[in-house]
C-alpha cells in the first residue's frame, strides 16, 4: 500500500524559508520520479517540482524555479523541498506525489504572511 506523509509546513513571514519532507513507503522509491504539487481552495492544484529517480534530475514550476529545490535520499525514501524567499503567493497545501501513480499525502499547509 502505497503511504505518502508529507511535513514541515507552517507559518513563514515573506521572504522566510521551510524545508518541506514526504516520508514514503509502500513502492520502489529510489526507482520513481516524484513530484511535489501545490493547491489553493477553490483552485487547481499547481506543479511545483520534479525531481528524477536515479540522477536527481529536477523540474519546477515558473512561478519558484530559482527559489524551491527538490531534493531526494533514496536510503530514507524521503523527498525534500526547501522554500526559499517565501512570497505570500505561495501559500498552499504542498502535496508529493509518485510520478505515474494516483497516490497523494494529507498535504502540508504553508502559509506566508507578516
Amino acid at each position: 500500500q502505497v503511504r505518502l506523509v508529507e511535513s514541515g509546513g507552517g507559518l513563514v513571514q515573506p521572504g522566510g524559508s521551510l524545508t518541506l519532507s514526504c516520508a514514503t513507503s509502500g513502492f520502489k522509491f529510489s526507482s520513481t520520479d516524484m513530484k511535489w504539487y501545490r493547491q489553493v481552495p477553490g483552485k487547481q492544484r499547481e506543479f511545483v517540482a520534479h525531481i528524477s529517480a536515479v540522477l536527481s534530475t529536477t523540474y519546477y514550476g515558473a512561478s519558484v524555479r530559482g527559489r524551491f529545490t527538490a531534493t531526494r535520499d533514496n536510503a530514507r525514501n524521503t523527498m525534500y523541498l526547501q522554500m526559499k524567499d517565501l512570497k505570500p503567493e505561495d501559500t498552499a497545501v504542498y502535496y508529493c506525489t509518485p510520478n505515474g501513480l494516483d497516490a497523494w499525502g494529507q498535504g502540508t499547509q504553508v502559509t506566508v504572511s507578516s
